[in-house]
């Protein structure tokens, strides 16, 4: 009875002020989750239910947490050893390329973490644990590690009024160098320059430990500058005398695999139409035992693509069917789609390129970008090849177990990939592609309902109140029926007396 009392006195602004009221603070909740979403990639309540209410009803077994805590490093490990940032084969010159890009355009096209990966990669290929009994590898130890571009191309200045020196030619030829000209004229120095010190330590590289460092350090830069050099004729347009620098340097080194100087070749090879090589070169690294990258796997299917793609019609293959040759050109693209998803897009041009960052995660954004920022030329060369590749590259996707909790072709894709591209590549200008796509969580998809739904009734409360009003009574009425039946029940059961006391109670 009291109950519809205090349901009658309700006027229709109190119903326009509840809607409202509920509206935006599921507005506001909404607004949260998405950001918290987009920016860790996850969902806020679903976190602190996870993290702090599921302790406390006891959802985490405490009886065993060294077996807990040894799967969360065995996972932890996992995730740092597939998400491997590799040095890009094909990166370009920082003071010829991608500091002309800056000065042109006012973009910084290199991360900070990717800049600070290649001063990495510097320290360790050019640098020893001797460096400081010469005057020289002593400063250029110091220009690695400095941070300043400036104070770099100095140290390596005053390193050069002492002797000649490999690494210091090396870092003026890489930064200082404002054209590929002026680039490879500093790498021939350095050459002359490194070639003697590499001598020098090979006959002495058996009398210690400290000798041994020096002429593996001597032959890291040795061949820096030699497939550098190589990757200059490229540019320059000497592409035959870049494939004869690059098949000597594999030959004279065949063990140094950590610079991928095939994936070098391999592009130069395609720029000369050389399609005979590039099988052979392929036969040799594509192989099971072998890492796999976008550049192996997509110029194996181009190579299969070529063979079909310029008579190739879809509505004739669905009238006749596929031939043997087709479907090779079709498996083939989908291996490579199912490596990296995100090439594809770039390829077709659904995409627009950015430079390449100097360093590469497999299977992420930044090789697509690296690989397609080269080969897009050589694909289009091949009649019909875009548009094969249009025709079937969706088709990968429904070959793929989801959700992705095992690979078809190759090992599942990896979850790391999209917080390193973002690491890798300039965010500002640029939207990194992501695969797979993260499903909202569900309490994102319940505040926008309960927003929309909230909404919508303040807005139909203050355009009909009267009408509203009748519905929110009848509505509530119904809702504490159960209730009223309950209470009627207990005083029809329980003594007026003792109901009385329990009331004032």
């Amino acid at each position: 009875m009291e109950v519809s009392m205090f349901l009658n006195t309700l006027t229709p602004k109190f119903y326009v002020a509840l809607t409202g009221t509920s509206s935006l603070i599921s507005g506001l909740i909404l607004i949260f989750e998405w950001w918290y979403f987009r920016k860790y990639g996850t969902s806020f309540i679903e976190q602190v239910s996870v993290s702090h209410l599921r302790p406390l009803l006891g959802g985490v077994d405490s009886s065993t947490p060294n077996t807990s805590n040894g799967e969360a490093n065995d996972s932890n490990r996992q995730s740092v050893s597939e998400c491997k940032v590799w040095r890009n084969p094909l990166n370009l010159f920082r003071g010829a390329e991608y500091n002309r890009y800056t000065w042109v355009t006012g973009r910084e096209p290199l991360t900070y973490y990717d800049m600070n990966l290649s001063a990495q990669d510097h320290q360790t290929f050019f640098t020893c644990d001797s460096d400081h009994l010469r005057p020289t590898d002593a400063i250029m130890q110091k220009a690695w590690r400095e941070r300043n571009p400036q104070a770099r191309i100095s140290a390596a200045h005053e390193a050069l009024e002492l002797e000649d020196c490999a690494t210091a030619f090396i870092l003026l030829a890489e930064e200082e160098a404002t054209t590929i000209m002026k680039t490879e004229r500093l790498f021939k120095q350095a050459l002359k320059a490194g070639d003697g010190c590499y001598r020098r330590s090979q006959q002495l590289q058996h009398h210690g430990a400290q000798y041994e460092a020096q002429h593996r350090r001597d032959t890291n830069v040795l061949v820096y500058i030699k497939r550098r050099l190589a990757m200059c004729s490229r540019k320059l347009g000497r592409t035959r005398e870049a494939v004869k620098m690059m098949r000597d340097l594999m030959k004279e080194f065949p063990l140094l695999s950590m610079f991928n100087i095939h994936e070098n070749l391999l592009e130069s090879l395609l720029e000369l139409q050389n399609y005979a090589d590039v099988q052979a070169v392929l036969a040799k690294y594509d192989d099971i035992s072998l890492p796999k990258s976008a550049t192996i796997c997509y110029t194996a299917a181009l190579l299969k693509a070529r063979a079909v793609s310029d008579k190739f019609s879809p509505e004739a293959a669905s009238r006749r069917g596929l031939s043997t040759a087709e479907m090779n050109a079709i498996e083939a693209i989908h291996r490579a789609v199912e490596f990296n998803p995100h090439v594809p897009k770039y390829l077709l041009e659904m995409k627009s390129l950015i430079l390449p960052p100097e360093h590469i995660l497999k299977r992420g954004d930044s090789e697509a970008i690296a690989y397609a920022f080269f080969h897009l030329q050589h694909w289009k060369r091949v009649e019909g090849a875009l548009n094969l590749l249009h025709c079937t590259w969706g088709g990968t996707f429904r070959m793929i177990p989801y959700p992705l909790e095992k690979g078809h072709l190759f090992y599942p894709y990896p979850i790391c990939t999209e917080t390193a591209d973002r690491e890798l590549l300039p965010t500002v200008f640029h939207e990194v592609s992501v695969y797979p796509k993260k499903e909202l969580p569900f309490f994102i998809l319940f505040t926008a309902g309960l927003c929309s739904f909230t909404a919508m009734l303040a807005l139909l409360t203050h355009q009909f109140p009267e009408l509203m009003g009748v519905f929110a009574k009848a509505f509530l009425s119904t809702l504490f029926a159960p209730l009223n039946f309950i209470m009627e029940k207990v005083e029809s059961i329980l003594p007026s007396s003792l109901w009385h006391q329990l009331t004032r109670i």
